[in-house]
C-alpha cells in the first residue's frame, strides 16, 4: 500500500528533490504552502470583496396558503433586481454598484464596486405562477408564492394515538 495516497494535502512536499538547497525554490514552496492552507481553510468566498463576488442571503417559508421567499439584498432599490419564473424554478438575478467619493484639500479618495448574483429556486410544483408577488422595501425583497386551491385542499391532518 502506498501511504503518499493516504495524506490528502501535500503530496508534493513527500517527495526530496535536489533543487531544496535552492533557498529560493524553497521560499517558493513554502509560500505554495501558505497559500494553499489559507485558500482550504478560508477561501476566497469568505472574502467577497476580493473576489467581487455578492450572494444574497435567502430564506424560503412555507405557510398554509403560501411560499415565501425573502432575500437581503442591501444597499439596493427595485430596478437592479430581475425576478423570474421559468417551468418550476424562480430566478433572482440582479446587479450591485456602489460608489464612494470623499474629497478633501489633502486628499482625494473613491471607491467603486460592482458585483452580480443570481440565485435559482426550485419550486413545488403545488405554486400558482400567476398570482405570485413581490414587493421590496428597506433592502428586503419578499416574494409571495400561492399555492394552487388542489394544493391547499390535499392538505389534512392526521392525528396521532397512542397506545
Amino acid at each position: 500500500m502506498d501511504l503518499k495516497n493516504l495524506i490528502p494535502f501535500g503530496k508534493k512536499e513527500l517527495q526530496i528533490r535536489k533543487e531544496d538547497d535552492n533557498p529560493f525554490a524553497m521560499m517558493q514552496r513554502e509560500m505554495n504552502r501558505v497559500f494553499d492552507s489559507f485558500n482550504r481553510s478560508w477561501g476566497l468566498g469568505a472574502f467577497p470583496e476580493f473576489t467581487g463576488a455578492f450572494m444574497p442571503h435567502l430564506d424560503v417559508t412555507e405557510e398554509a396558503k403560501a411560499f415565501t421567499v425573502t432575500a437581503e439584498l442591501p444597499g439596493m432599490d427595485e430596478k437592479e433586481v430581475d425576478l423570474s419564473i421559468s417551468g418550476d424554478m424562480l430566478t433572482i438575478r440582479g446587479e450591485k454598484k456602489e460608489e464612494k467619493e470623499d474629497k478633501n484639500k489633502n486628499y482625494y479618495y473613491s471607491e467603486r464596486s460592482y458585483g452580480s448574483f443570481l440565485r435559482t429556486i426550485p419550486l413545488p410544483g403545488q405554486v400558482a405562477t400567476d398570482k405570485v408577488s413581490a414587493s421590496f422595501k428597506k433592502g428586503v425583497l419578499t416574494i409571495t408564492l400561492p399555492k394552487t386551491a388542489a394544493a391547499v385542499d390535499a392538505r389534512k391532518k392526521i392525528s396521532v394515538k397512542t397506545e
